[in-house]
Protein backbone atom coordinates (compact mmCIF):
# COMPACT_ATOMS: atom_id res chain seq x y z
CA UNK A 1 0.00 0.00 0.00
CA UNK A 2 2.84 2.37 -1.11
CA UNK A 3 2.72 5.48 -3.21
CA UNK A 4 1.27 8.11 -4.15
CA UNK A 5 3.56 9.19 -6.84
CA UNK A 6 2.08 12.65 -8.05
CA UNK A 7 3.04 14.48 -11.43
CA UNK A 8 2.55 17.99 -11.70
CA UNK A 9 2.04 18.93 -15.60
CA UNK A 10 2.10 22.74 -15.96
CA UNK A 11 2.10 25.39 -18.81
CA UNK A 12 5.58 26.98 -18.56
CA UNK A 13 3.66 30.21 -18.63
CA UNK A 14 2.76 29.55 -14.91
CA UNK A 15 6.35 29.24 -14.30
CA UNK A 16 6.72 33.41 -14.99
CA UNK A 17 3.69 33.58 -12.58
CA UNK A 18 4.15 30.96 -9.50
CA UNK A 19 6.91 29.31 -7.58
CA UNK A 20 6.70 26.26 -8.70
CA UNK A 21 8.95 24.76 -6.21
CA UNK A 22 6.54 25.97 -4.03
CA UNK A 23 3.84 23.93 -5.50
CA UNK A 24 5.28 20.79 -5.44
CA UNK A 25 6.44 21.52 -1.46
CA UNK A 26 2.84 22.03 -0.79
CA UNK A 27 1.42 19.13 -2.70
CA UNK A 28 4.01 16.28 -1.42
CA UNK A 29 3.54 17.90 2.30
CA UNK A 30 -0.68 17.74 1.71
CA UNK A 31 0.07 13.95 0.14
CA UNK A 32 2.03 12.95 3.74
CA UNK A 33 -0.58 14.39 6.08
CA UNK A 34 -3.61 12.41 4.57
CA UNK A 35 -1.37 9.51 5.92
CA UNK A 36 -2.49 7.66 2.72
CA UNK A 37 1.25 6.33 2.43
CA UNK A 38 4.44 6.10 4.45
CA UNK A 39 6.97 9.22 3.73
CA UNK A 40 9.07 7.01 2.04
CA UNK A 41 6.60 5.88 -0.45
CA UNK A 42 5.95 9.68 -1.73
CA UNK A 43 7.04 10.76 -4.98
CA UNK A 44 6.05 14.18 -6.07
CA UNK A 45 7.73 16.06 -9.43
CA UNK A 46 6.84 18.54 -11.80
CA UNK A 47 7.33 18.62 -15.46
CA UNK A 48 6.71 21.54 -17.71
CA UNK A 49 5.17 21.88 -21.27
CA UNK A 50 6.79 24.23 -23.57
CA UNK A 51 4.43 23.86 -26.46
CA UNK A 52 0.40 23.82 -25.87
CA UNK A 53 -2.21 25.55 -26.82
CA UNK A 54 -5.57 26.41 -24.30
CA UNK A 55 -8.72 27.00 -25.38
CA UNK A 56 -8.84 30.30 -27.94
CA UNK A 57 -4.67 30.22 -28.02
CA UNK A 58 -4.44 33.32 -25.48
CA UNK A 59 -0.95 33.37 -24.53
CA UNK A 60 -1.80 34.41 -21.06
CA UNK A 61 -3.91 30.98 -20.41
CA UNK A 62 -2.47 28.14 -18.67
CA UNK A 63 -2.90 24.86 -16.76
CA UNK A 64 -1.83 22.86 -14.03
CA UNK A 65 -2.70 19.09 -14.05
CA UNK A 66 -2.16 16.91 -11.09
CA UNK A 67 -1.91 13.04 -11.76
CA UNK A 68 -1.37 10.96 -8.78
CA UNK A 69 -0.72 6.85 -9.05
CA UNK A 70 -1.91 4.71 -6.33
CA UNK A 71 -1.42 1.65 -5.23
CA UNK A 72 -4.22 -0.69 -5.03
CA UNK A 73 -5.88 -1.59 -1.60
CA UNK A 74 -7.36 1.61 -0.93
CA UNK A 75 -11.45 2.37 -0.28
CA UNK A 76 -12.82 4.54 -2.71
CA UNK A 77 -13.26 7.33 0.27
CA UNK A 78 -9.46 7.44 0.91
CA UNK A 79 -9.01 8.16 -3.18
CA UNK A 80 -11.56 10.68 -3.26
CA UNK A 81 -10.40 12.20 -0.17
CA UNK A 82 -6.38 12.27 -1.30
CA UNK A 83 -7.59 13.80 -4.86
CA UNK A 84 -9.78 16.48 -2.97
CA UNK A 85 -6.90 17.13 -0.58
CA UNK A 86 -4.47 18.29 -3.21
CA UNK A 87 -6.40 19.57 -5.48
CA UNK A 88 -7.33 22.04 -2.28
CA UNK A 89 -3.37 22.26 -2.00
CA UNK A 90 -2.76 23.42 -5.48
CA UNK A 91 -5.26 25.89 -5.45
CA UNK A 92 -4.00 27.52 -2.29
CA UNK A 93 -0.56 28.03 -4.23
CA UNK A 94 -2.41 29.15 -7.68
CA UNK A 95 -4.63 31.25 -6.35
CA UNK A 96 -2.79 34.33 -7.06
CA UNK A 97 -2.30 32.83 -11.15
CA UNK A 98 -6.09 32.50 -11.36
CA UNK A 99 -6.75 35.87 -10.23
CA UNK A 100 -4.19 37.50 -12.93
CA UNK A 101 -4.84 34.70 -15.86
CA UNK A 102 -6.85 32.31 -17.22
CA UNK A 103 -6.02 28.79 -15.58
CA UNK A 104 -7.19 25.25 -15.92
CA UNK A 105 -6.49 23.06 -13.08
CA UNK A 106 -7.08 19.56 -12.67
CA UNK A 107 -6.26 16.63 -10.54
CA UNK A 108 -6.39 13.00 -11.13
CA UNK A 109 -5.70 9.61 -9.53
CA UNK A 110 -5.35 6.31 -11.43
CA UNK A 111 -4.73 3.14 -9.35
CA UNK A 112 -2.00 0.89 -10.21
CA UNK A 113 -2.40 -2.90 -10.80
CA UNK A 114 0.33 -4.48 -8.69
CA UNK A 115 0.70 -7.52 -11.26
CA UNK A 116 1.81 -5.39 -13.93
CA UNK A 117 4.12 -2.91 -11.58
CA UNK A 118 7.78 -2.91 -10.01
CA UNK A 119 9.39 -1.07 -7.50
CA UNK A 120 12.89 -1.23 -5.95
CA UNK A 121 12.55 1.30 -2.95
CA UNK A 122 15.45 1.56 0.30
CA UNK A 123 14.43 5.17 0.78
CA UNK A 124 12.98 4.03 4.00
CA UNK A 125 16.48 2.92 4.80
CA UNK A 126 18.09 6.67 4.96
CA UNK A 127 14.49 8.46 6.71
Amino acid sequence: MYMPHITIEYSANVADKCDIGQLVEVVHERARQTEVAPLAGIRTRAVAREFYRIADGNPDHGFVSLHAQLGPGRSAEVKKDLVAQLLDAMNEVLAPVQSVSGLAISAKLTEIDAEYRTNQNNVQDYL
